[in-house]
C-alpha cells in the first residue's frame, strides 16, 4: 500500500509482483487541495508517465482524455507531475543547495515527498531522519528541511570555489558506492537471513553435506560391487553359452569322425574275412597276377599274400579301436560337460536376475535419490556462501564509504553541513517534545535538534542510540512534528505523512528500556490521530489494532485476508471483476 503510492507520487517503483496484482494495469490515486479541489492521477501499472483528470474517479475512468504529466522532474517545463503538485504546495520554482560550494538545484517532489512518507524500513533506521545512507545526497535532505521549516529556499546561494580534484574524487566515489551499496541492499533483501543465521546455517550444512558425502561413498561402493559382481555373473554366463555351442560343433564333427572310423572298420572287417577264404582255397590261378599254380613262385615274397593283408587288416582294426575307444571317451567328457553347463545356466540366469532387480529396485533408486539430495545441498551451500558473499561485500562497501566520508568530514567538506536557523530549530524541536509528552514517550522532559547530527537528542540521548522500538516512535515524532509545525508556522508541507509500522517495531523490543508493551502510549498515540486538524492527514498502516474507538472510526479500514470478512485487501474483487484501488 505504501509502495503504491508512493509510486503514484513519481516513484520510480517496481511495485511488488505479488499475485494479488494479477487482473490490474492501473492505478488511480484521488487527491484534494486545501481549497477542496479534487484530482485523480492515473498511472499504469508498469510505469512512465501520468495523466491527470480533475474530479475523483472512483467508479469508472473518465472520458476525457486529461493532461499528461511526465514522471521525470524539469524545472523549466510545467508538463511533468513534480511541477503540478509543488505547485499545490506552494513550492513551485524553489532551488536547494547540494554542495559545499552553494551549488543549487532545483526543488523535485521527490525532494519533499521522502519527508512524509516513511516505510517499514526506514522507520527503524540508526540514522538521521534527513538521511538515505548518501553523503551526497544528505545536503540535499537538509536543505529541503531547511526550506519546510522556514519558507525560504537556497535560491540567493552564490556558488563559491570549486571543489578541488581529491573532493571531486572523494564526491564521485561516494556517489559510486552509494550505487553499489543500493544494488546490495536490492539483493540482500531477498535473502533468507541475518549473516548469523546464514552462518550457522551454512555450518549446519557443511556437516550435512560431510554426512550425505559418507552415505553416498558408501552406497556408491555398494552399486560397484553390485555391478561388478553381477558383470561377473555375465561373464561367466557368456562363456557357458559359447563353451555349449563349442561343444556342440565338436559333438558334430565327432559324431562324423566315429561314422568314418566305422566305415574303415567294416571296410577292414572284409579284408580279413577276405584274406581268410584266400588260404583255404585249393591251388589255383593266382586271382591278383593270374599266374597257374606251376608257374607261380611261392617261396618269394609277393604284395598279395594273402596272410600279410590279413594280418595288416587286423592291425589297422587294431588302432581304429583304439581311436573309437578314445573318440567316445572325449563323446562321454563333452556331453557330461555339456550337462553340467546346462545345469549351471539356469542358476548364472537366476544369480543375474536377483542381482539386477537388487540394484534396479535398491541401490539405484537410493543412490539417485541420494545424489540428488547432495546436489540440492551442495546447490543451497552455495546460494548461503553466495549470500554470504553479498554480506561481506555489502560490509566492505559500506567500511569503505564511512572511510571517505571520514576523510570528507576530516577536510572540513561535509557535504551535509547546513545553517538552520536555531529559532525555527528551537520551535521544531518544541513541537516534537509536545507530541512525545501527549503520546507519553517514557520519562521524556527535553528535546532539541543537534546540527551536526541532524537529528533529535531527547533527554541528552541521540535518537539512534535508543531501541528499534523507540527509534519508530521517535521517527513517527519528526514525521508528524515537522507537519505540525508546518502549518502552525504557515509554512509549505505536503500536508499528509504516511507511516509504515510505527507501533509494530515495539511488539518485539530490543531490550527492557524498550519495551512499551505495558504502557499507554498506543492509546495516546491513536487518540492524537483522532483529533488532528482537517488541514493535516496522517495515514498509519500497522499490523497491530488500534484500540475499539479508533477501529469504529469511518476513516479505519481493516484488512482481513477473508473476502467474506470486511475489506480482504489492498487490491479488491467485485463480482469477479478487478476495479482499480483507489487512495
Amino acid at each position: 500500500m505504501v509502495d503504491a503510492i508512493d509510486f503514484m507520487l513519481g516513484g520510480k517503483g517496481p511495485l511488488r509482483d505479488i499475485p494479488e496484482r494479477v487482473g490490474y494495469d492501473r492505478i488511480l490515486l484521488g487527491i484534494e487541495n486545501l481549497n477542496g479541489k479534487t484530482f485523480t492521477i492515473h498511472r499504469s501499472m508498469a510505469g512512465g508517465s501520468f495523466t491527470l483528470f480533475e474530479g475523483l474517479h472512483v467508479d469508472a475512468m473518465p472520458t476525457d482524455k486529461g493532461t499528461e504529466l511526465h514522471e521525470a522532474h524539469r524545472d523549466n517545463r510545467d508538463d511533468n507531475l513534480s511541477r503540478f503538485l509543488l505547485s499545490e504546495i506552494g513550492l513551485i520554482d524553489k532551488r536547494i543547495r547540494r554542495n559545499k560550494a552553494n551549488d543549487t538545484n532545483s526543488l523535485s517532489f521527490r525532494n519533499v515527498v521522502r519527508l512524509a512518507i516513511v516505510d517499514e524500513e526506514e522507520i527503524i533506521q540508526k540514522r538521521s531522519p534527513l538521511s538515505d545512507g548518501n553523503l551526497v545526497a544528505d545536503t540535499a535532505n537538509t536543505s529541503t528541511f531547511k526550506l519546510l521549516i522556514t519558507g525560504v529556499d537556497d535560491s540567493s546561494l552564490t556558488s563559491t570555489t570549486r571543489a578541488t580534484s581529491v573532493e571531486q574524487s572523494r564526491m564521485g566515489q561516494l556517489e559510486l558506492l552509494d550505487e553499489l551499496i543500493a544494488e546490495q541492499q536490492a539483493q540482500i533483501r531477498e535473502l533468507s537471513g541475518p549473516p548469523k543465521e546464514l552462518e550457522d546455517q551454512d555450518s549446519r550444512l557443511e556437516k550435512t553435506l560431510q554426512s550425505r558425502a559418507a552415505q553416498l561413498a558408501t552406497t556408491e561402493t555398494q552399486y560397484r560391487e553390485a555391478s561388478a559382481k553381477r558383470r561377473d555373473f555375465r561373464k561367466r554366463r557368456q562363456d557357458a553359452e559359447e563353451r555349449l555351442v563349442e561343444i556342440q560343433v565338436l559333438l558334430e564333427r565327432f559324431a562324423l569322425l566315429q561314422r568314418h572310423y566305422g566305415s574303415d572298420a567294416e571296410r577292414l572287417k572284409g579284408i580279413e574275412e577276405a584274406g581268410t577264404l584266400f588260404s583255404s582255397l585249393s591251388d589255383g590261378a593266382c586271382p591278383l597276377c593270374g599266374a597257374e599254380p606251376a608257374h607261380q613262385h611261392k617261396s618269394e615274397a609277393c604284395e598279395g599274400n594273402p596272410e600279410e593283408v590279413v594280418l595288416a587288416a587286423r592291425a589297422e582294426l587294431g588302432k581304429i579301436a583304439l581311436l573309437e575307444d578314445d573318440l567316445s571317451k572325449t563323446i562321454d567328457q563333452l556331453k557330461k560337460e555339456s550337462r553340467s553347463l546346462e545345469r549351471r545356466l539356469p542358476t548364472l540366469e537366476g544369480n543375474i536376475a536377483e542381482l539386477s532387480t537388487f540394484i534396479e529396485s535398491q541401490i539405484s533408486p537410493n543412490l539417485r535419490s541420494m545424489r540428488q539430495s547432495y546436489s540440492e545441498i551442495a546447490d543451497k551451500k552455495a546460494e548461503v556462501r553466495e549470500a554470504l558473499g553479498l554480506f561481506r561485500t555489502f560490509k566492505d562497501l559500506q567500511d569503505r564509504k564511512a572511510a571517505l566520508e571520514a576523510e570528507v568530514k576530516n577536510s572540513g567538506g561535509d557535504p551535509a553541513d547546513s545553517d538552520l536557523p536555531s529559532s525555527s530549530i528551537h520551535r521544531f524541536s518544541t513541537v516534537v517534545l509536545g507530541l512525545l509528552k501527549e503520546w507519553h514517550f517514557p520519562n521524556v522532559e527535553s528535546v532539541h535538534f543537534d546540527q551536526r547530527q541532524r537529528d533529535l537528542v531527547i533527554d541528552g540521548k541521540n535518537r539512534t542510540s535508543f531501541g528499534k522500538g523507540l527509534r519508530a516512535i521517535t521517527q513517527s515524532a519528526f514525521s508528524i512534528g515537522l507537519l505540525e509545525y508546518c502549518r502552525q508556522q504557515a509554512t509549505p508541507h505536503p500536508g499528509f505523512v504516511i507511516l509504515d509500522s510505527p507501533l509494530l517495531s515495539y511488539k518485539e523490543p530490543d531490550g527492557e528500556d524498550d519495551d512499551l508493551r505495558h504502557t499507554d502510549l498506543k492509546q495516546r498515540f491513536y487518540h492524537f490521530l483522532k483529533g488532528i486538524p482537517e488541514n493535516q492527514q496522517v495515514i498509519i498502516v500497522e499490523n497491530t489494532d488500534p484500540p475499539a474507538d479508533v477501529q469504529a472510526l469511518p476513516q479505519a479500514v481493516k484488512f482481513t485476508s477473508n473476502p467474506g470478512d470486511g475489506r480482504a485487501g489492498l487490491f479488491v474483487l467485485e463480482q469477479g471483476n478487478p476495479i482499480a484501488p483507489t487512495g
